[in-house]
């Protein structure tokens, strides 16, 4: 069934009390998704890690509990979700073990080389131009990190239900030639098991 565009918008940036309603449906919906991508960073107690576009904050949260020693920020576009997410992990933002940002990965307010690991699920259809956020992520992060991008590949089930006029899908070959056009190094998109519903995960290097 076909996605109603003003239900896509909301998606992409969440607002009011349906982008409320939203963000708690998202939290189950790519619960197993983000799960995976957890998996393929390796995190490491220390790790300083990024996340883009945290939405409910529940993997912000578990990947807090993964980096006990280390720090987890988040950014995210939508006021909505940065409420939702601050009062979720409000114990860990008073611990200085989670920060949480309102912006995008088009400027991430952070020094070059800041972190060790770093991913974005979901977020790439939003992007106007995915160059620029790669190539802005691939700054913040060291040489040698890990960054874990997360899409549903276009042309595949289910894809033809967004709208086009919010939503821009990229086949596999698509993410890993931007990957490489970002600098990012030993690019290669996996698929991995479970329930996490076609999900295709971009990992590469710096």
């Amino acid at each position: 069934m076909r996605r109603p565009e003003f239900i896509a918008r909301q998606s992409r940036c969440p607002s009011g009390f349906l982008g409320r309603v939203i963000g708690h449906v998202m939290s189950f919906e790519t619960a197993a998704a983000n799960d995976e991508a957890l998996k393929a960073l390796d995190l490491k107690p220390t790790d300083r890690v990024l996340e883009v576009g945290f939405g409910h904050g529940r993997t912000i949260e578990r990947a807090a509990s993964m980096v006990p020693k280390g720090l987890v920020v988040g950014i995210d576009a939508s006021e909505e979700m940065l409420q939702m997410a601050t009062r979720r992990c409000r114990r860990l933002i008073d611990q200085d073990r989670v920060r949480l940002t309102l912006g995008d990965s088009a400027h991430v307010p952070h020094p070059d080389q800041f972190f060790d690991k770093g991913y974005a699920i979901h977020t790439i259809y939003f992007w106007d131009d995915p160059k620029l956020h790669l190539r802005e992520l691939h700054r913040v992060l060291r040489d040698g990190a890990r960054f874990v991008l997360g899409f549903h590949p276009k042309g595949e089930e289910g894809t033809a239900d967004f709208p086009e006029t919010v939503y821009s899908f990229y086949t596999s070959d698509q993410v890993l030639h931007l990957l490489q056009a970002a600098g990012f190094a030993d690019a290669r998109v996996e698929r991995p098991g479970g329930a996490a519903g076609g999900l295709a995960l971009g990992i590469a290097h710096r």
